[in-house]
């Protein structure tokens, strides 16, 4: 929850107030408001009038399908500094430092062919060819981590948090279709 209010300035503690009010209270952040930039260490800092934050990132609020509207600005601490609505408000140097730190944040290989799935105590494992070359990878097989995002998406995340999309389910071969099947 945010800290700071629609105008910028920090937001009182209520006692006792539900803090529903304060949490839909969003700092809408506009080109003429923030200055980021990218740090000796390829991180992203942020500034907002007098105030500055070091190491922020960018959440998306649609990751999978629309990296450019609605984009949280967080602190290391995940505290919200402020919300962007759309890229395209920004100038072009600002979109490429932000779009690279979403592709950062949100790199996730498309499997173009799977080569093979077995499953073991609990665990599957993933070899296939991606769009970032030839990947092994193990899946926990509890807890959603082989998720459909529409009737022809997966996403697929591995022990390590890394995820995985297969685009088409439907441009797999049978076989592998088999063998993705029996996560889902």
């Amino acid at each position: 929850m945010s800290k700071y209010n629609a105008g910028g300035s920090q937001a009182p503690e209520q006692s006792g107030s539900s803090g529903l009010a304060e949490a839909a209270q969003i700092r809408y952040l506009s080109p003429g408001d923030v200055v980021f930039a990218r740090t000796e260490g390829h991180m992203l800092n942020a500034k907002i009038g007098a105030d500055e934050f070091h190491g922020v990132y960018i959440h998306c609020s649609f990751p999978h399908t629309n990296k450019r509207i609605y984009l949280s600005v967080r602190t290391v601490d995940n505290e919200e500094v402020g919300m962007i609505r759309s890229l395209d408000e920004f100038p072009e140097e600002t979109q490429r430092l932000l779009e690279e730190q979403v592709q950062l944040r949100y790199f996730a290989p498309e499997i173009t062919k799977v080569l093979s799935v077995k499953e073991e105590f609990g665990y599957s494992y993933w070899e296939a060819e991606t769009s970032s070359g030839l990947c092994r990878f193990t899946v926990r097989v509890s807890g959603g981590n082989v998720k459909l995002m529409n009737a022809n998406r997966l996403l697929i995340v591995d022990v390590d948090g890394n995820r995985f999309i297969i685009p088409f389910l439907d441009r797999l071969s049978d076989k592998e279709y088999k063998m993705v099947e029996v996560c889902i």
